[in-house]
């Protein structure tokens, strides 16, 4: 492929992608995500990455969840979970408990620390959104926070009243 054919290429993906409403969602959650683990990594002093991050919604908040589960979940085998799970029992966010179902199995979960950590990240993220409103204005943002609870309701039916 040529220099000018690429450099075209280039544009009409860039062009497909801004016209794609999805695309555009993808791209401001990884950013919003990445300038949040960055203040995150500056003032807690850990090395917290988005595959850690990916973990969380994943781990049941009070009874914890399998390795195996989660691998499932996140569509990675086993062993890339279990040492992700190592990496943030290492930075005191989670630990393996045994898992009162079966002797043999563990439940990966929330240390108080690892709790108390979720509530500083929705913190953080609040920052954004200030930073987000500000950028936007108080009406746009607003419509944009509404519209995200109508696509969520119609994307994820459990939560619909």
């Amino acid at each position: 492929m040529t220099e000018k054919n690429q450099q075209g290429f280039r544009e009409a993906l860039e062009l497909e992608k801004r016209a794609s409403v999805a695309q555009l969602l993808f791209k401001c959650a990884r950013l919003v995500n990445e300038r949040a683990l960055a203040r995150v990594r500056a003032r807690r002093g850990i090395e917290i990455r988005a595959a850690h991050t990916a973990l969380f919604p994943h781990i049941d908040v009070t009874r914890g969840s399998r390795l195996t589960d989660l691998a499932q979940a996140l569509g990675i085998s086993k062993q890339a979970v279990g040492q992700l799970v190592d990496e943030l029992s290492a930075m005191g966010m989670l630990e393996r408990r045994p898992d009162p179902d079966d002797g043999r199995a563990k439940r990966v979960c929330y240390t108080s620390a690892g709790r108390q950590g979720i509530f500083e990240g929705l913190a953080i993220l609040r920052e954004e959104e200030r930073t987000m409103e500000q950028a936007l204005g108080a009406e746009r943002f607003a419509q944009l926070h509404a519209a995200l609870i109508a696509l969520e309701a119609m994307l994820e039916p459990a939560l619909s009243p």
